[in-house]
């Protein structure tokens, strides 16, 4: 049985606190390994000659943090860190032998190198660059915002210019916008199966983070005002248009619904919109409904190009400069030359052109997906970057990633997307955008239908069963 190598004896601080030190020191250390049972609550507190409230404790927060995971009748299990479940999966780097379908991004063609080389060569053909010579205001140079607000109202997104800030990709703009309305311990509500920046966020902000069912239109709203009910809940963080990874997308009346409930209890509404451009349809945002309660998140990065990290967030009137102080904070302002790069590209059309050639090439690989894994595809959209698709029962998840990535092709399974005590759909999520060209996609769609259709190998069949 393990035993951390602690003395608590001593009156240095409190016990719980030192124990959860020693129990993250080693997973850290790889003392203690993935899906190693812990000793039980009573086992270790014996032990250590401490009270079992005292390792009831330090085993909540350390599970809170994302080290531990707790399985009713079971007991509690070292849980691989999130930053080490995503990596194993979603590639940091393209691989010359992997076919990457495990990363959600825009497609990147000859025709997004010439729209780069262009810009770069522009820029420096001119003389003098304003833009580079200030790092103020952090909440991004005026003129920049009056373009992204303009964009934004081209969608139906009103915002006054105070309320808007300019950042480094919607990932800091959902991080900023958490930082300003949460607290440690506050309960924040998301997904059951929800982007992974999100649940690495309630470690580093160490509030608490809570799933909620979802069907195909995302979350649903009787759950949501459950929730509400039982408990004060700060916050919603949701993606109504292709959730990441289940690919939902929310329709009018879902929408108005889950804002009715934000707004009787009072709950503060995240909505992750960067997906909207692509969306062949007018869908207000759910945040248009709650003016004082709504932040408001776009970006260019998944509509244009990968590397074009130029976010706009759109924050209630009473709470622009509190969002301000924490975008000062955690990175000061959006970086001017991305933004520069964004708000030409927004006023001369380069970004609705970028938008109709992504929208195609989507079809075009949509279409590929549907054709080739057919009923295994759980949920896609003609214009989506990903597709959500359900491996057969004789497979696990991380034996058919592994198969997979054996024969050239990247997957992402369902860990890295996975709050607390959510159970495991048996699904993968394929990333269509990551793929070099078509027919690279085409092939890497073909290996994992082949490999659906072989059994597992005889190693796997111990772990099933």
């Amino acid at each position: 049985m393990w035993l951390p190598n602690i003395d608590l004896s001593g009156d240095t601080g409190p016990k719980y606190k030192a124990l959860v030190e020693a129990i993250i020191t080693d997973i850290e250390a790889g003392r203690l390994r993935h899906d190693v049972r812990m000793p039980t609550h009573r086992e270790l507190a014996y032990r250590l000659h401490v009270s079992v409230q005292t390792v009831s404790a330090a085993y909540k927060e350390v599970e809170r943090q994302g080290y531990l995971r707790s399985e009713r009748r079971r007991g509690t299990f070292v849980q691989a860190r999130l930053t080490d479940r995503a990596s194993t999966f979603i590639l940091d780097n393209r691989q010359p032998d992997l076919i990457d379908l495990s990363i959600v991004r825009t497609a990147y063609t000859d025709f997004h190198n010439d729209l780069s080389r262009q810009i770069h060569s522009k820029l420096a053909e001119e003389t003098h660059h304003n833009w580079m010579e200030s790092c103020r205001p952090v909440a991004g140079f005026e003129y920049h915002r009056e373009i992204g607000s303009k964009w934004l109202a081209s969608m139906g997104i009103s915002a006054e210019l105070p309320n808007i800030l300019i950042t480094n990709g919607a990932a800091q703009g959902v991080f900023t916008a958490l930082a300003t309305v949460v607290q440690p311990d506050d309960v924040v509500l998301t997904e059951s199966l929800t982007d992974h920046g999100v649940i690495g966020t309630a470690s580093i902000l160490r509030f608490k983070l809570g799933a909620l069912p979802t069907d195909d239109e995302g979350i649903l709203p009787d759950a949501f005002e459950r929730e509400c009910r039982a408990r004060h809940i700060r916050a919603l963080v949701v993606t109504p248009i292709y959730t990441n990874p289940t690919n939902c997308l929310m329709g009018l009346e879902r929408r108005k619904r889950i804002a009715e409930i934000a707004e009787h209890y009072g709950v503060y509404v995240i909505e992750d919109d960067v997906y909207r451009p692509l969306l062949e349809q007018n869908l207000p945002p759910i945040t248009s409904f709650l003016p004082r309660l709504g932040f408001h998140v776009s970006s260019l990065t998944k509509i244009v190009m990968p590397g074009l990290r130029t976010g706009f967030l759109v924050v209630p009137q009473h709470l622009s400069i509190r969002a301000s102080s924490v975008l000062r904070v955690t990175g000061w302002m959006g970086t001017p030359l991305m933004a520069e790069i964004g708000a030409r590209w927004i006023t001369d059309g380069t970004v609705d052109q970028a938008v109709t050639v992504q929208r195609a090439l989507m079809r075009e690989r949509q279409a590929l997906v549907a054709e080739i894994l057919g009923d295994a595809v759980v949920r896609h959209h003609p214009t989506s970057l990903s597709a959500w698709v359900r491996i057969p029962h004789h497979w696990q998840e991380e034996w058919f990633a592994s198969e997979l990535r054996k024969n050239g092709v990247a997957v992402t399974i369902s860990d890295p997307f996975m709050t607390v005590k959510v159970p495991r759909p048996n699904a993968i999520r394929i990333c269509v955008g990551g793929a070099v060209d078509t027919p690279s996609l085409h092939h890497g769609l073909m290996q994992i239908r082949h490999t659906m259709e072989q059994m597992p190998g005889v190693h796997a069949f111990d772990v099933m069963y």
